[in-house]
């Protein structure tokens, strides 16, 4: 069985890939599900204004910053085999041996991902990658934009990768007790996200004048630039780096 539901996820995403919606035009941004996709954001920002941001400021001033770090080393830790996995299936074998060490060296040395030594004392920075990337190397359709509640801005083909990453993630077959770590760990690790880059989120949810397009605008920019489909701006710096990366795929990439 276990191997089984694997298998289907990966069929159903797969399936549903082909009947993404196609953008009019090259570049734009496809988004027939527009209305419903605001509603979402009105309770996504709703539940931030009300829970998720309140949380984040009560964790990020009662606990101490070293605690909130290896909290989330925990969590990028028990990700690591995802990307192992993922980068496999994309074709680069190098990314997945150097994901594959990061993981060994941060589980021995790094006391089981509470410290990150591969990134501080070996150089070996974190190339987290999942299913949608997959996809998206496969050459899949991005589809149409989606909102999904409490789980952020998303596409239809970034959705398929979602449910395949949560079904098939590795460490879930570990054990029951390793899954159970694994889930707990996003917790924490999401809200100090959160309470870090407070001043990014509020000014993007709070405070523009039309939130809901810039948060679409921001993570499709992202998507592109993170995948290669465009490049950084004149100077070399992506301007929504910070603002997707950081922020979303971190808030919401185990939910």
């Amino acid at each position: 069985m276990h191997l089984k539901f694997p298998l289907i996820a990966i069929l159903a995403a797969a399936l549903a890939i082909p009947a993404c919606s196609v953008p009019s035009e090259e570049g734009a941004v496809q988004d027939p599900y527009e209305s419903f996709n605001r509603v979402t954001h009105t309770f996504n920002k709703g539940a931030d204004r009300v829970l998720i941001r309140p949380l984040s400021q009560a964790y990020g001033t009662t606990v101490p910053n070293p605690v909130r770090r290896s909290l989330s080393n925990v969590a990028a830790h028990l990700d690591e085999p995802k990307s192992v996995a993922n980068h496999v299936l994309q074709g680069d074998i190098e990314s997945a041996g150097h994901s594959f060490f990061r993981f060994l060296v941060n589980s021995t040395v790094g006391v089981a991902g509470l410290f990150d030594p591969a990134a501080g004392s070996f150089g070996i920075e974190r190339r987290q990658t999942g299913f949608g990337d997959t996809l998206a190397a496969w050459g899949a359709r991005e589809g149409a934009y989606l909102e999904l509640p409490f789980a952020g801005p998303s596409t239809e083909r970034d959705f398929a990768g979602l449910v395949v990453d949560v079904a098939t993630n590795p460490v879930s077959y570990v054990s029951g007790d390793v899954a159970i770590l694994n889930t707990a760990s996003t917790i924490p690790a999401a809200l100090n996200v959160r309470y870090e880059f407070h001043e990014t989120v509020d000014s993007v949810l709070h405070d523009s004048a039309d939130s809901y397009a810039q948060l679409r605008l921001s993570y499709t920019q992202n998507r592109k630039f993170k995948l290669n489909q465009q490049g950084p701006d004149d100077v070399g710096h992506d301007p929504f780096e910070d603002l997707y990366d950081e922020i979303y795929e971190e808030l919401y990439d185990e939910f």
